[in-house]
């Protein structure tokens, strides 16, 4: 195998797999406008007399141009599977950016707690256990209230929730690594407690962390769509998997379900899809490697 290395995620099935469906929807949201049969800004060509138009549909233009809706239409005649995939690319920069928010504060705040010990890490110790005991989703909210509805506010709202797990990772890896020898070795050369903590620390803990984001990352989505879908999250005609459910979900026992079942369907597949790497991650950071 060219990767040897990497057979203990690869021969995770449910990893690999995992893996694979989320480098098609990166793909998708960086090839933007470009792979969307409606290249216009955010999806949103309307044509009102073609609403709810049901999947493998085909239609006429004015012009004689004959457009395929693969996934049909919405109710205001735009075509849905280009809404879809505009929703890929609003759905995981909200998980990236908010992971890389709590990565940045969790691993900042774990690692000086960890290294430091003492007050330093009963400060920081306590502040993790008061943040972690509050319901996310409520706090995210109360954020999102604070900074005001919109797309930027939420990777900012998330991103303050989610450090909590990172820093407790953070913190458990630094202090077990603090007493090997490399790092007293480091200290005795009057290297500064950042360059340890982040050049010789850091690379030592990072397994953990990457499987800690990986599960971030799903959470993130998860809650991305659970807020578009109350209203504080992406706001229309802006597209998110979470407000294209909103929009929809009145028809889910109707003959348009597939309107509401698609988004909700592709949540539950990234988010399962994160999982399942993390866990491949997990049984590749145990083989040693």
């Amino acid at each position: 195998m060219a990767f040897p290395a990497l057979q203990p995620f690869l021969r995770h099935r449910p990893a690999a797999f995992g893996a694979l469906w989320i480098a098609c929807l990166v793909v998708i949201a960086v090839g933007g406008a470009s792979l969307r049969p409606d290249s216009t800004p955010n999806a949103n060509m309307q044509h009102l007399e073609w609403a709810l138009l049901s999947p493998g549909t085909s239609m006429e233009h004015s012009d004689g141009k004959v457009q395929d809706f693969v996934l049909g239409t919405d109710r205001y005649g735009r075509d849905y599977l280009s809404r879809l995939m505009a929703g890929s690319a609003i759905s995981l920069s909200v998980g990236a950016i908010a992971v890389l928010i709590s990565l940045l504060i969790g691993i900042f705040l774990g690692a000086w707690a960890g290294y430091r010990g003492g007050k330093v890490d009963a400060v920081i110790s306590w502040l993790i256990q008061v943040v972690w005991t509050l319901p996310t989703l409520l706090m995210v909210l109360a954020i999102t209230l604070a900074f005001g509805k919109g797309f930027w506010q939420v990777f900012v709202a998330i991103g303050l929730t989610m450090w909590v797990d990172v820093a407790r990772v953070v913190r458990g890896q630094f202090i077990s690594l603090r007493e090997q020898e490399y790092i007293e070795a480091a200290q005795s050369l009057g290297y500064s407690d950042l360059r340890i903590m982040f050049r010789h620390m850091l690379p030592n803990a990072a397994g953990p962390v990457i499987v800690v984001a990986a599960a971030n990352f799903a959470a993130a989505i998860l809650i991305e769509s659970g807020l578009s879908f109350l209203g504080y999250g992406a706001q229309i005609p802006m597209p998110s998997w979470g407000n294209l459910v909103q929009e929809h979900y009145h028809l889910i026992t109707g003959r348009h379900a597939w309107l509401a079942l698609l988004p909700g369907g592709l949540i539950v597949s990234v988010v399962l899809a994160f999982t399942f790497v993390g866990d491949g991650m997990r049984e590749w950071h145990q083989s040693g490697n």
